[in-house]
């Protein structure tokens, strides 16, 4: 019997796709099965926080900072993405 499933998109950043990446090659799954994995280890508590959300948003603000990120330009390059993806597979391809 077929696991019922919900398709849904998120935002990652490069360093967590590649992450998620290497991971389904090291374990041999796909990186849906990844993400599942994540999150039941997440929501087991066998996951510490090191960090306080807080922490985490501050590095994430200094990163974008130091690698002079534009996000204007970011959010620009990601809606005309999405928009090829709809394009794409309206179109059957």
């Amino acid at each position: 019997m077929a696991i019922p499933s919900i398709k849904a998109t998120y935002s990652l950043d490069v360093e967590s796709v590649r992450m998620i990446e290497s991971l389904a090659r090291k374990w041999r799954v796909s990186k849906s099965e990844v993400m599942r994995r994540a999150v039941r280890i997440a929501a087991s508590g066998d996951y510490q926080e090191k960090d306080s959300a807080l922490e985490v948003l501050d590095r994430l603000q200094s990163s974008v900072h130091e690698r002079k990120i534009d996000l204007s330009n970011w959010a620009s390059d990601v809606r005309a993405e999405r928009l090829e993806s709809e394009r794409r597979r309206g179109s059957g391809g």
